[in-house]
């Protein structure tokens, strides 16, 4: 039996923590995995409970945090050293980039045989200035040197990874998707959607509009609340905008739909704008509302997208990172230029309006995404890169 140490950055709410659940609790018994991660920030929402309902108890390191601090950083590292000393796995396999750092370096200097990352976004454009950037691109070149194999999530994060920024060479990559359990976001829509509607007092004829996700700066909800009011001044239909998930940037979105001249609410009672803050039963969501969109700046494989498509919900998002792969432009939803909020609006006017071109993008989603991004799939990639790293080393 084999065995793995899957390091995590955070439990907090997305694609990162369903994966290192799903590959820690359905891994096939050739395999032994202990998992462990670092705290959630304060303004986000616990993932703990996905854990939980698998019967999943992870170790977690809280000075392995988002942002960097030497003293932590150093702390965190020596913690994962002195797991990998007593637990002797065949395998570590690191998730998102602080794990991917403190653990591939403490996995490196403790000859582990096996190091394993996967990139689930990548902070190289968007997120710092072009010293930091850099600084982290060095980084990153020096771990996947070292590393057995890197892991994309996208063949355009592949493509950004090898190509662009130069981090590896395309045969250290291997491309595996993100993977879930999808179901649930394709069953008893109509009793989901009465429900959600009910709850949050949406008229039979209101247009609902949902963005999904953290509220931080490279979420860009500032073109999202530009496209509302596109729309608002310019639609002949009746909308409502809900605004689901928390974090850094709430002030400032606030401010912002304040300026635009958008009614907005934290209650359960008609506004323009309401803010849900983090709902737990996210597909009641995607089954009461009529478009799902996402104004990223930068992405790996956005979880809500995948979410969204899988409950037959038609999409509207910024062209960034792997949504290209994820998103089939006419047919699942409609792709916009980051740089071009008078494109997105229009895109955004244009699901509005027509009734029928939002039903027939909202026709093959669940199809696209039913197979490509279940769990099972991820499983079982996973599962033959181990065996192929493995293989090696005998």
């Amino acid at each position: 039996m084999a065995k793995v140490l899957r390091i995590l950055n955070r439990f907090n709410i997305g694609g990162p923590t369903y994966n290192a659940a799903y590959l820690s609790k359905y891994l096939s018994k050739d395999f032994e995995t202990k998992l462990i991660g670092g705290e959630k920030c304060k303004d986000e929402d616990s993932s703990e409970y996905i854990l939980n309902e698998m019967g999943i108890k992870p170790i977690i390191i809280k000075e392995m945090q988002r942002k960097i601090n030497p003293r932590k950083d150093l702390i965190a590292y020596r913690k994962i050293k002195q797991i990998i000393k007593e637990y002797k796995p065949d395998i570590v396999h690191t998730h998102a980039s602080k794990a991917g750092m403190l653990g591939r370096l403490a996995a490196i200097n403790s000859n582990v045989p096996i190091i394993i990352h996967t990139f689930h976004g990548h902070v190289f454009h968007s997120y710092f200035n072009t010293y930091k950037t850099n600084f982290f691109k060095e980084i990153e070149r020096k771990l996947a040197n070292k590393s057995s194999k890197i892991i994309a999530i996208s063949e355009k994060q592949q493509y950004e990874l090898s190509e662009v920024h130069k981090i590896a060479k395309k045969n250290k990559f291997s491309i595996i998707p993100l993977g879930f359990d999808l179901t649930k976001f394709h069953e008893n829509t109509d009793y989901k959607r009465a429900k959600f509607r009910k709850e949050y007092k949406i008229a039979y004829d209101e247009i609902a509009i949902a963005i999904v996700g953290r509220l931080a700066p490279i979420k860009n909800h500032s073109l999202f609340l530009k496209a509302i009011k596109f729309v608002v001044d310019n639609s002949s239909k009746k909308i409502r905008a809900f605004i689901v998930g928390d974090g850094e940037s709430r002030k400032e979105i606030i401010k912002k739909a304040e300026e635009l001249g958008l009614s907005y609410s934290f209650k359960k009672e008609k506004a323009t704008i309401n803010f849900t803050s983090w709902i737990t039963d996210v597909d009641c969501v995607y089954a009461g509302v009529d478009i799902v969109t996402l104004t990223s700046l930068n992405e790996g494989t956005p979880v809500s997208l995948i979410e969204a498509q899988a409950a037959n919900k038609p999409i509207l998002s910024t062209k960034v990172g792997g949504i290209e792969n994820l998103v089939v432009s006419e047919k699942t939803g409609l792709l916009a230029n980051i740089d071009d909020t008078f494109d997105y609006s229009n895109k955004l006017l244009k699901l509005v309006e027509n009734n029928n071109f939002r039903y027939n993008l909202s026709k093959q989603g669940w199809q696209n995404v039913k197979e490509k991004y279940s769990y099972e799939s991820l499983i079982q990639n996973t599962e033959n890169l181990y065996n192929e790293l493995l293989s090696q080393q005998n």
